[in-house]
């Protein structure tokens, strides 16, 4: 089935699915080049928004993945029954924060040379330019 067209108007074209469908093909190849780390390509966002933010609420840490607390308790339910993860309570208790544990740090690292190895090659595929033109696109479509 060919679901390529120039035509915007058309089904075929809807910026949300050609978006998922590329978005889940990519996640796929993420989560096959991560396998040797132990991590799939969702969790690794998680430790890597930790790893780069500090510890976050889960409504921060939902609203800077881009996903839904119901999708990202699932996720880290994952990652604290793994040890990668640790919570604490906020200033309010029915607040929790959720942070990286040592062992969290460490998938990180191993998973890092992982994740920049099948970054420079999809970059590589696309060409440094349109790989940046990409990321605003979505950045401008997201926002």
């Amino acid at each position: 089935m060919n679901l390529k067209t120039t035509d915007l108007a058309s089904p075929a074209a809807c910026l949300c699915f050609n978006l998922r469908r590329a978005a889940r093909l990519i996640a796929r190849d993420l989560d096959g080049a991560l396998k040797p780390a132990g991590l799939g390509s969702a969790q690794f966002a998680v430790l890597a928004v930790l790893e780069e933010a500090g510890p976050l609420p889960i409504a921060q840490l939902a609203e800077a993945l881009g996903t839904d607390r119901t999708t990202l308790t699932r996720n880290l339910a994952l990652l604290e029954r793994d040890g990668l993860i640790a919570y604490r309570q906020g200033n309010d208790k029915r607040r929790r924060i959720a942070a990286l544990s040592a062992e969290g740090e460490k998938a990180y690292r191993r998973a890092l040379p992982l994740w920049r190895a099948f970054q420079e090659k999809k970059v590589a595929g696309l060409g440094a330019e349109p790989a940046q033109q990409l990321l605003s696109l979505l950045s401008q479509a997201a926002g």
